[in-house]
């Protein structure tokens, strides 16, 4: 119980974040496409896309944390965690479409026969959304970082993505004030290169998202961890099988522990409530620990390698 009162509190921080942005997305996506209209720079609406893009996405993202933060039920016993990474996967994939609508755009803007120049004043209106975003992104990040949810990250580089877009248009936009005529066509430039960044974003993002939805194992120190915590506990010989899975913003695991076979089954079963405890102590965020007594000597043919070259089952 202690362990999901501290997972809905993260939770609720990742969430209330997730609203905050699409307050500050809701007003850089109106100055930004009213600046882009107005200033006649189609980086600027561009860019303007992109934030509204990122007010779906951490709707999106919320929506997932609300849902995975929702404890177990007789419709699913492993809780719903899963809902996390499921947001993470959308919000990584309209990354890639919104560079793909930002690429076919800009590439329109580039081949027109006629180019207006863009105002001035949007380097200014530019100015403000990268200091905004990039403070926005910095904040997210650390609050995906502290409760490791990769919705939250993916909704941080979201804001990163969108810095660099407007970084694009401002050096774009520069380019054809100072070129003059002539160069009003660095403006679709700048936005090209911008849709290619995000779209590289989004790529990367899918993949570890993808991972958490498909049951990949977590990073190496998380199983190391658990076998220390459990070859501890007086009574355990040996490991056997060791699963680890992340479920959301917590982790579930399988574990074959290999004890004396002469002692008594109250004992082994002593030593399975131990393991459980060292292991959850070890790290609080291991929601769930499934041990399984096996005596000293039994066969085990059907291990698994792990990263190390160890046997595992």
């Amino acid at each position: 119980m202690k362990w999901h009162r501290a997972q809905e509190d993260q939770s609720l921080r990742g969430r209330q974040w997730s609203l905050f942005a699409v307050l500050v997305n809701l007003a850089l996506a109106a100055l930004k496409t009213i600046g882009g209209v107005l200033g006649h720079s189609y980086a600027l609406i561009a860019d303007g896309i992109e934030s509204t893009a990122d007010i779906i996405s951490s709707l999106i993202v919320w929506g997932g944390l609300k849902i995975a933060s929702a404890p177990p039920d007789e419709s699913h016993p492993y809780g719903h965690g899963k809902a996390e990474p499921l947001a993470a996967v959308v919000v990584a994939f309209m990354l890639v479409v919104a560079a793909l609508v930002i690429g076919i755009q800009s590439t329109r803007q580039i081949v027109a026969t006629e180019r207006v120049a863009p105002a001035p004043f949007t380097l200014g209106v530019l100015l403000v959304v990268v200091i905004t975003k990039e403070t926005l992104y910095r904040r997210v990040f650390k609050v995906a970082q502290d409760i490791k949810s990769t919705a939250v990250k993916s909704d941080a580089w979201h804001h990163r993505s969108d810095a660099i877009t407007s970084v694009a248009a401002f050096i774009g936009i520069s380019i054809a004030l100072i070129g003059g005529p002539g160069y009003e066509s660095a403006d679709g430039w700048a936005a090209l290169v911008a849709a290619g960044f995000i779209a590289f974003n989004g790529v990367r993002l899918i993949r570890p998202a993808l991972g958490e939805v498909m049951d990949a194992a977590p990073p190496a120190e998380v199983e190391a961890s658990v076998r220390q915590a459990a070859l501890a506990v007086a009574g355990v010989t040996q490991l056997d099988k060791c699963y680890v899975r992340k479920m959301g913003l917590e982790f579930y695991v399988d574990l074959h522990v290999i004890v004396d076979g002469s002692i008594s089954v109250q004992q082994g079963h002593e030593i399975a409530h131990q393991v459980k405890k060292a292991i959850q102590t070890a790290n609080p965020k291991i929601s769930d620990v499934l041990v399984h007594i096996e005596p000293a000597g039994a066969a085990h043919e059907d291990r698994l390698p792990t990263r190390n070259g160890q046997a595992r089952g």
